[in-house]
């Protein structure tokens, strides 16, 4: 079983994002709202070992490194690992960050599940 989805989402910069904590909360809450409505009502979790990949679309040519990157992503990482009802540093999960240039305007998260 392979599920690809593309959600429309403006992630940050990761670790170099300041905001004040409050704020900060309001955007994870969103980002897993937005993550667990089209993962929770389109798609079952597959049993057993995954591998999961998580793109990142943004409109910037430049990207980030490797630990913004999946600072950008931890809401996401999260949900995505409630939906399968793990934890996310349960071991019979892969993570794979990637990232890419965007359209101008163009935010998204893509991600990947396969069983």
């Amino acid at each position: 079983m392979t599920l690809k989805l593309s959600i429309p989402l403006r992630t940050g910069r990761g670790l170099n994002d300041r905001m004040h904590f409050m704020v900060r909360a309001r955007k994870v809450k969103a980002e897993r709202l937005a993550v667990g409505f089209v993962m929770n009502t389109q798609h079952k979790a597959p049993a057993g070992p995954v591998t999961v990949n998580l793109g990142r679309v943004s409109p910037s040519a430049k990207g980030l490194d490797k630990d913004n990157l999946q600072g950008a992503l931890k809401a996401v990482r999260d949900q995505v690992a409630a939906w399968l009802g793990r934890d996310d540093a349960d071991e019979s999960i892969t993570w794979n960050y990637s990232q890419r240039p965007g359209k101008r305007g163009e935010w998204a998260v893509e991600i990947e599940v396969m069983a």
